[in-house]
């Protein structure tokens, strides 16, 4: 893995994505390796060469910047992260989001955030003292030889639930994104999920050309077609809502 320092000329910045005010990426690329990630398109702006998944650029002045940022912001919801994951393998050492987290929580910014690691549960402390936080894990499938195909390098699927049960004994609201939609067992993965979340985000693979040639080369293509995401979407939906748990089914 490739690890840079860079600074950067902003880290708070206003988005369009519905239900967030703005978003904050402490980090350029990711360490998780994910083969169906959407955020790679970053390397038209970053002009990296190297594969996506194999280097990090941390912007080291992030907190700093947020700080300066955040005097002059009205307040609204801030989505941490939305192209790259803030708990990656990195975060441990220069804990970047837990600074800006501290500096968030001066100013009490609602904040949502979504990672795929239990590493996050080192910043409970931090997650308690927020008037208003949610915190969700990326959860595709319950099968961990699947999450191997496609997310070779993240947290398993076993770490993640058990994060999540234990934010949710916390009060901390949370809820799982399970999207793109990998080939899975969905009655197991809502049997998994139980009693670990609030809500429910449920989306298909949205690039589908993208990821085509990788999902024939592991003779997986019904998993990308219509008919999957449509059959295993609404049938997770009604299991979750037959559990009391509320669901959004945005395709």
């Amino acid at each position: 893995m490739k690890v840079r320092e860079i600074l950067a000329k902003t880290v708070l910045t206003r988005t369009a994505i519905s239900g967030f005010d703005y978003c904050m990426n402490p980090y350029v690329g990711c360490g998780h390796g994910c083969r169906y990630c959407y955020a790679s398109f970053m390397k038209r702006f970053t002009g990296h060469k190297e594969p996506w998944g194999s280097f990090v650029d941390v912007k080291i002045n992030a907190p700093s910047l947020l700080k300066k940022q955040l005097n002059r912001a009205i307040p609204g919801v801030v989505a941490i992260s939305t192209v790259t994951d803030p708990y990656q393998p990195v975060e441990k050492k220069y804990e970047i989001v837990r600074r800006c987290l501290e500096i968030l929580l001066e100013k009490q910014f609602p904040v949502n955030l979504l990672t795929r690691s239990p590493l996050c549960l080192r910043d409970i402390d931090l997650f308690n003292q927020f008037h208003d936080i949610e915190v969700g894990f990326s959860i595709g499938t319950n099968d961990e030889s699947a999450k191997k195909i496609f997310e070779p390098n993240s947290p398993t699927i076993e770490s993640r639930v058990k994060a999540l049960k234990t934010l949710h004994m916390e009060k901390v609201k949370t809820y799982a994104f399970i999207g793109p939609l990998l080939p899975m067992d969905s009655k197991a993965l809502v049997e998994m999920l139980e009693g670990a979340v609030d809500e429910i985000l449920i989306d298909k693979m949205n690039y589908p050309n993208k990821v085509i040639g990788f999902y024939r080369k592991k003779e997986l293509e019904f998993y990308l077609s219509d008919d999957y995401f449509k059959g295993v979407g609404v049938e997770l939906k009604e299991e979750f809502e037959k559990k009391g748990i509320p669901v959004s089914l945005i395709f």
